[in-house]
């Protein structure tokens, strides 16, 4: 049975918990919302027969501290540059983003492609490449999210009812994510001023499009491999992430994957893993 260690790094301006297993070349996962590290849970054991796995819990979710601002995918990238970089010593490493971590694992290349190895992006598009990032209002709570003031006033007290609803709709089914699992991640985002961070994800988007158009006119699209899933089913990007992918990066693969809604490393973990593996194989 792999042993998962549950560490803190207290970097500049935020606390990160994280969890940390196996050995040898560095992976690092990168969680998405409504969940945390925990999502994580089914991909670990795998990756670390090989490798040594951190998944960190992004600022303001999880187990990590909750600052009151910082929460553009710039500074997110920043925290775990501080975490694998400097707390932990890392000079080079896998990548691997889901949902909102995908933005944050490429904020992270793109400002570090000589320490990204190989970049896996899960279910997700980039913030300012080209396209519609909330599919024309059907991803209807992004526009709600970035609401000033009426999602906290609406959902205090009631953080349960939004986030069951995207658990049970987002899958290819609603039990895709089971209620011992739904309950841990209910655990961290009704602690006081997760919701807040929440919300400031979804606010800092135009920064984040911004601040990738910028790097992409400077620098120049991705050159690492990239890998690009999307799940096939219920609110599954599909092929949506490929193709944003391909807009940033210049060597990508990937596809969609069947059986599948949004909640790949919990819906199709073993499938992620054999994705995952072969991609990081193929490096010399």
């Amino acid at each position: 049975m792999t042993a998962i260690a549950r560490r803190f790094a207290d970097l500049d301006g935020v606390s990160l918990h994280y969890l940390d297993a196996g050995a040898g070349d560095a992976v690092v996962l990168v969680h998405g919302i409504p969940q945390t590290s925990h999502e994580w849970r089914h991909v670990i054991p795998r990756l670390a027969g090989r490798y040594r796995v951190i998944a960190p819990d992004l600022r303001g979710l999880g187990d990590s501290s909750r600052p009151a601002t910082g929460y553009d995918k710039k500074t997110l990238a920043g925290d775990l540059w501080q975490l694998v970089r400097g707390h932990l010593g890392i000079e080079r490493f896998f990548l691997v983003g889901h949902d909102w971590g995908g933005p944050v694992a490429f904020s992270l290349a793109a400002q570090h492609p000589e320490a990204v190895r190989r970049l896996a992006i899960l279910d997700v598009v980039i913030p300012g490449d080209g396209a519609d990032f909330s599919q024309g209002g059907r991803r209807w709570h992004h526009a709600f999210f970035r609401t000033l003031d009426l999602p906290e006033a609406l959902c205090a007290g009631r953080e349960h009812l939004v986030l069951r609803w995207l658990f049970d709709h987002y899958g290819q089914r609603p039990t895709s994510i089971p209620e011992a699992d739904q309950q841990e991640y209910l655990r961290t985002y009704t602690q006081f001023g997760a919701f807040r961070a929440m919300l400031a994800f979804y606010r800092a988007l135009p920064v984040d499009a911004e601040d990738n158009r910028e790097i992409l006119a400077r620098a120049g699209k991705l050159r690492m491999p990239v890998l690009a899933l999307g799940g096939e089913e219920g609110f599954g990007r599909g092929s949506e992430c490929i193709a944003s992918l391909r807009r940033v990066a210049e060597d990508v693969r990937g596809g969609t994957v069947p059986a599948c809604g949004h909640w790949i490393p919990e819906e199709q973990p073993e499938r992620l893993c054999d994705e995952l593996l072969r991609f990081f194989g193929e490096e010399p």
